[in-house]
């Protein structure tokens, strides 16, 4: 199995799909180990003190201005993780969880907290053991991180509430880290402060995003490209030398994509035949420009969450010369902001593949397609509902868009009077990538269907390898009405699986 070191220096993206979804292994630097001990000795000697130091010797947020004596402060930092691991509503997806506290691992290993090496190591021992602590929807601010679902985290660390075990069944967290030979942590001065101040959950899901939607992004200039086949559009449009004068480099790698997909093909360039058209819908003749934007926008969130994977975010943080400062830097502001205007992104890519759909199934405007593309209209209603169930899901998606970041909400006594609402921006653009997913399978469906009615003309050979591979998944072709939904939920699987672009890229080479 795949083995993540973690270091004093961050983790990278790769690393985080690795633990999250693919369970890689854990180990822990010799560097980390060190810097760990180094700053603990620090915290250990301001601790002693008689002054008070926030997060050391001192209450949380609004209550920071209590001093508290040295005989309360191991139930201190017990008190905040109970108190705090107050989240509501469903249970978050297993590899949020993973990447959440591995996330928080990476901070921890910085030696800016201030916490035991055995602490970290605990960390690492439950994730390798495949336990995974029971986190809720709903209870994070963005700001002082993501307390409630790092609370919930740290508890199942001490031994206490629920989590899954590795065979998905939720039990006492006690009873998994006993079978799993894993002694709880005893929180010691800074730890329960240090486990919780951290932008982890909303930076995982950023980082799982970023993934899913670079492969649905190439998938969506492949199914773009099968929309202007069927609909006998041109190709000139996406020449290299016009895009070379509007310079925004995903623009140029949609077209190409595009380009490379419609080499060879035999429907391209009948624009002119029958009723002459000067120009395609700008659904069509537009796709490499709404498509290329949105691959900017994860180019620049790509490289937000490449500073705060590197960062080391934490309040207060253990500096090399010996300072412990409160500082800011948990707040969620950065990856809030990526987080909506990604969703944006998403929303305006499903809608546009939403109107090639629709024109592919309106026989106005789809240039000799049948109606709805059905076997015989009236009898039959073709795809006319699934373009319902594509519209569905591009609506939500434009309510998705509506940035989370911008709703700050007061809390903590005013003493967190601003936050980032970055979590709540996560998760919505994890159902809008579902639901992007959802949209490219039906255009995907949509458009293999037109092409193989275009009979006489032969498409491309990478859409072909993509018509073949789509009837080899189990996804029908023409015919009279059936039931839809399985051949929906299947093209759905294509698509989600990365099935598309495997399918092409063997004909086109890499696409960009």
């Amino acid at each position: 199995m795949h083995t993540v070191v973690v270091g004093t220096s961050g983790v990278t993206a790769s690393d985080v799909l690795a633990v999250a979804r693919a369970g890689a292994r854990i180990e822990i630097s010799g560097e980390a180990v060190a810097a760990l001990a180094a700053a603990r000795e620090i915290v250990d000697a301001l601790a002693a003190k008689p002054e008070p130091v926030y997060g050391v010797s001192t209450g949380f947020g609004a209550l920071a201005s209590r001093h508290i004596s040295p005989e309360l402060r191991a139930q201190l930092q017990r008190n905040i993780v109970r108190s705090h691991a107050a989240g509501m509503g469903p249970h978050v997806e297993r590899e949020v969880v993973r990447a959440l506290m591995f996330l928080r691992l990476k901070t921890v290993c910085s030696g800016h907290t201030g916490v035991r090496p055995e602490v970290a190591q605990t960390m690492a021992d439950i994730l390798n053991a495949g336990i995974t602590p029971v986190v809720h929807e709903y209870g994070s601010l963005g700001c002082s991180g993501d307390l409630a679902p790092l609370s919930h985290c740290a508890l199942t660390l001490m031994g206490e509430g629920d989590a899954e075990g590795p065979d998905g069944a939720v039990r006492p967290a006690g009873e998994l880290l006993a079978e799993a030979g894993i002694t709880p942590v005893e929180l010691r001065e800074k730890e329960g402060l240090a486990l919780l101040n951290g932008t982890d959950g909303m930076l995982g899901m950023l980082v799982m995003a970023l993934a899913d939607l670079e492969t649905l992004y190439k998938s969506a200039d492949v199914t773009a490209a099968l929309s202007l086949e069927a609909l006998l559009g041109t190709d000139k449009v996406l020449a290299p030398e016009l895009h070379a004068i509007r310079p925004h480099p995903g623009q140029s790698a949609a077209a190409a994509n595009m380009l490379a997909v419609l080499k060879g093909s035999e429907l391209t360039g009948h624009h002119q035949d029958g009723a002459p058209r000067v120009q395609d819908a700008y659904s069509v003749r537009c796709a490499p420009q709404v498509a290329g934007a949105g691959r900017d926008t994860l180019a620049h969130a790509r490289t937000v969450a490449e500073r705060e994977l590197a960062a080391a975010v934490d309040n207060p943080v253990v500096l090399p010369d010996g300072r412990v400062e409160s500082n800011g830097n948990f707040h969620g502001a950065p990856v809030a902001y990526v987080l909506d205007f990604l969703a944006i992104a998403a929303a305006d890519l499903g809608s546009i593949a939403e109107r090639r759909t629709d024109r592919l199934l309106d026989k106005n405007r789809s240039h000799g397609l049948p109606p709805f593309l059905a076997d015989d209209a009236g009898v039959d209603s073709g795809l006319m509902i699934a373009q319902y169930t594509q519209a569905a899901l591009v609506s939500e998606m434009k309510r998705l868009a509506v940035p989370a970041s911008a709703d700050s909400i007061p809390s903590s006594a005013m003493q967190e009077d601003h936050v980032s609402m970055g979590w709540s921006a996560a998760r919505k653009l994890r159902t809008a990538v579902d639901n992007l997913t959802r949209i490219v399978a039906i255009e995907l469906y949509a458009a293999t269907r037109a092409i193989e009615l275009r009979e006489g003309l032969v498409p491309a050979p990478a859409s072909q390898a993509v018509i073949d591979a789509v009837r080899a998944a189990g996804v029908q072709g023409p015919g009279p009405d059936r039931f839809l939904a399985p051949d929906l939920a299947a093209a759905d699987a294509f698509v989600r699986g990365g099935h598309v672009v495997a399918a092409v890229e063997p004909v086109t080479g890499p696409l960009a």
